[in-house]
């Protein structure tokens, strides 16, 4: 769950890619990704989003490959993630863009349908990706195109606390079999042991995850191939009366609380302040959540997993890997890219700074330097089965985790049900995606 983002901030980015018409014609005017590496002077161009941490790590991992390559500069453009879609939009548009791009799932797909990313697949020759699990590259594809390579990985989770359920001494749950329904009666238990100090569960609703994962389960999706909503509208009805079920039976926080700390960041969520006992969140923040609440938390699997007739999990990109389809540069771009994905020098730098290394072959190597909470993270994503990941959010769906948040705050205060809930919801996304 995704506790006050910033991520909202970006959605202007639409509007920017509307008005940047000329994307549509900026593909193909790069060189061949495949040709040979130049002997000349090649200087390229890179740009991130992040802390002065990963800025400071990112750059020792440029010294690095223009160390093995000196006739190759690299030069960083670092920017915080406020204002970094903003100015990514505009270079674009102004076919001057970087060469690599640090890319979000979000606005993927944006980016390749506008012709605007180069197809890694015609990069072989210099760009390696055979120690990348299938799940995972399909995670950077569009169309069937490898526009992107994923960086790190995490997949959906419970994350349970298990120094308040040895309090009130309740059982941690058999993660291997348990239902949808046991986690709604775990949480009644804590909530009633606790007098109503603890909630058993953190509210759900605030993140597309749950909503994955529970269309997964019913052996549906979100999105068609296509980009349209496909999600069926009782599975939808589903989702929020078990949100609203939660609540109402105790196991969940009431409507104010819930909502509340759904705005505020994640030191503030119930996991955090130990003051929920079980909570959804993407494993990978367990360490986060660890650091903030002091105690002891448990990566646990998903509810209805063991009851789905595939695993509805699904591997979700930190960010990924991209090369401008304008770059002049393209093989010494994809070279940068191989070093920066398959390098153990670079990744005994970088470590976790942008989530569990994607590739297999570097998370091995690295999960014995790592933290105790970051190598659970590790640990977990290596012990979940995975199904292919979904369809890479459309153009014009960025905004669907606020407009997901706006239904479940109306649906916890019984503004609308959650039938209305499903019928709106799927009819102002599609038509976000229809204006886009």
């Amino acid at each position: 769950m995704r506790y006050g983002s910033t991520r909202r901030s970006a959605l202007a980015l639409a509007a920017s890619l509307a008005a940047a018409t000329v994307l549509s014609a900026c593909g193909g005017s790069g060189g061949d990704a495949n040709q040979e590496l130049s002997k000349d002077p090649v200087t390229l161009r890179f740009t991130w989003w992040g802390s002065d941490a990963r800025h400071q790590r990112t750059q020792q991992v440029i010294e690095l490959f223009q160390k093995a390559h000196p006739n190759i500069t690299v030069k960083g453009e670092f920017k915080e993630w406020n204002g970094y879609w903003d100015s990514l939009a505009t270079t674009v548009a102004a076919n001057d863009a970087p060469d690599i791009i640090q890319m979000d799932e979000l606005y993927l797909a944006s980016y390749a349908e506008r012709g605007a990313l180069l197809d890694l697949g015609t990069a072989s020759k210099h760009l390696k990706t055979g120690d990348f699990d299938a799940n995972a590259l399909g995670t950077g594809k569009v169309d069937n195109k490898q526009y992107a390579l994923p960086v790190g990985l995490t997949v959906y989770s419970i994350i349970a606390n298990t120094d308040l359920l040895a309090k009130f001494n309740i059982a941690v749950p058999d993660d291997a079999t348990w239902t949808w329904n046991d986690l709604k009666s775990v949480g009644a238990q804590v909530s009633k042991a606790s007098g109503g100090k603890v909630s058993g569960v953190q509210s759900l609703g605030f993140d597309i995850g749950g909503v994955n994962i529970f269309a997964r389960q019913a052996g549906a999706s979100l999105y068609d191939d296509k980009g349209n909503v496909s999600i069926p509208p009782q599975v939808l009805t589903n989702y929020w009366q078990y949100i609203l079920d939660l609540a109402k039976e105790g196991a969940a926080p009431a409507a104010s609380v819930s909502v509340e700390r759904a705005s505020a960041g994640l030191d503030q969520s119930g996991t955090a302040t130990n003051t929920a006992a079980f909570g959804n969140w993407w494993n990978t923040q367990v360490t986060a959540l660890t650091k903030a609440s002091g105690g002891n938390l448990k990566l646990l699997k998903l509810p209805g997993e063991a009851q789905s007739a595939a695993p509805a999990a699904y591997y979700k990109p930190s960010m990924f890997w991209t090369i401008s389809s304008r770059s002049k540069h393209p093989a010494e771009a994809a070279l940068f890219v191989d070093f920066l994905a398959n390098n153990q020098e670079a990744a005994d730098i970088l470590l976790t700074d942008r989530g569990v290394p994607a590739n297999n072959k570097i998370r091995t190597a690295i999960l014995p330097k790592l933290t105790a909470t970051d190598k659970a993270a590790g640990e977990y994503l290596d012990t979940v089965k995975v199904s292919p990941p979904p369809r890479v959010t459309p153009n014009g769906a960025s905004g669907v985790e606020s407009i997901l948040k706006r239904y479940t705050e109306q649906v916890l205060f019984g503004r609308i049900t959650p039938q209305q809930a499903a019928e709106k919801f799927i009819a102002e996304l599609q038509k976000e995606i229809d204006n886009a």
